[in-house]
């Protein structure tokens, strides 16, 4: 039986989580005035009081306190006989490579264009985009190879990082059945750099035209085939794609449901019985750890507000459903690829196995 006591207390607990949600947007532009004014990487070569680092840092008192006081609520810096240490929280945004990915892309592409989230639930449309740019594109993905810095790196950086750790795995999987692949949205090229490595295998980079023009001259890329797409085109036409694989990394959860359709539908009319279609995604429902899932649908937000206004990261039942509705068979499903749990499918005209 629940005593008056413990519902105060269990009240207590939940307004004290409340307001650290509350607080959030203020703590997170703390985190990086910290970083930019070389206040975290100070605090992690010892323990300093608050006058080594007005002195070393070249900061006033106000500055120093405010900031400090704030990073030790949130934990990321300690307090012990009034000095300050970095706690492995705090070392986390000096160090580990996933969280500093992570949070220069939500700072520099999706902090402004988060303010817009109602908008672009209710118009379906990245309203925060126009943040940044005009409102003549109605998508990110035609924008990024121009993008400004520091937000170019930052998207690429987070992009990247993850299933890129796949790659390795992914292609050993594929050129063990076959020897002709198709990427489609290839992005900066490293899966195609990782087959061109075999000359047994013909590799074809599928991506926007805006970012085909940006890797077709790479000297890395000598040797890959480019063919410029939208696959949302209502006349889409798509090169020959028989005894194949068509890889999509990272690639579906940029579009809604009924694009995806559309998408597999378009492949499945489009290939024959001896290809395979393999599609890797980071499923929510998949994670191993908490944080991955949690990290994984804030990033549906960023699809939300900044990509697209109407795509989302996935579950695999969901994926699983639209493979079936556009009348392909999942033959095979590959688990945990890569460091960040990536789940690969395999899936062929229907009846073919």
């Amino acid at each position: 039986m629940t005593t008056r006591t413990q519902k105060r207390h269990s009240r207590i607990e939940a307004l004290s989580e409340a307001q650290k949600l509350v607080f959030a947007p203020l703590s997170f532009q703390a985190l990086g005035a910290m970083l930019d004014l070389g206040i975290l990487k100070f605090l992690d070569k010892n323990s300093v009081t608050e006058q080594d680092i007005i002195k070393e840092l070249n900061l006033d008192e106000y500055t120093v306190r405010t900031l400090l006081q704030v990073a030790e609520v949130i934990n990321i810096a300690e307090l012990s006989e009034e000095k300050y240490s970095l706690t492995p929280e705090g070392e986390a945004f000096l160090y580990d490579e996933m969280t500093i990915a992570n949070f220069n892309f939500i700072r520099n592409i999706c902090y402004l264009g988060a303010s817009e989230l109602t908008a672009s639930f209710t118009r379906k449309s990245p309203e925060g985009l126009k943040k940044f740019i005009s409102d003549k594109e109605s998508t990110i993905y035609p924008l990024v190879p121009a993008l400004a810095e520091p937000m170019k790196s930052s998207w690429y950086n987070f992009d990247n990082l993850y299933s890129d750790n796949c790659f390795d795995k992914v292609f050993e999987i594929i050129s063990s059945k076959f020897n002709r692949i198709f990427d489609i949205g290839g992005n900066t090229g490293k899966f195609e750099k990782l087959c061109l490595k075999n000359p047994n295998i013909e590799i074809t980079m599928l991506d926007l035209p805006e970012n085909i023009s940006e890797r077709i001259n790479e000297p890395a890329l000598q040797g890959c085939k480019f063919y410029p797409v939208n696959v949302l085109d209502t006349n889409i036409i798509y090169p020959k794609m028989g005894n194949s694989a068509i890889l999509m990394s990272q690639f579906l959860d940029c579009f809604s449901k009924e694009q995806i359709l559309k998408i597999l539908t378009d492949l499945k009319n489009n290939i024959d019985e001896n290809s395979s279609i393999f599609i890797l995604e980071p499923f929510t429902d998949n994670q191993v750890f908490d944080a991955a899932k949690y990290s994984l649908v804030h990033i549906s937000l960023y699809f939300t507000c900044m990509a697209n206004g109407v795509s989302k990261m996935y579950t695999e039942k969901e994926m699983t459903e639209l493979i079936n509705k556009a009348g392909l068979t999942l033959t095979k499903v590959y688990n945990n690829i890569g460091p960040f749990d990536y789940t690969l499918l395999e899936c062929k005209q229907n009846g073919m196995v």
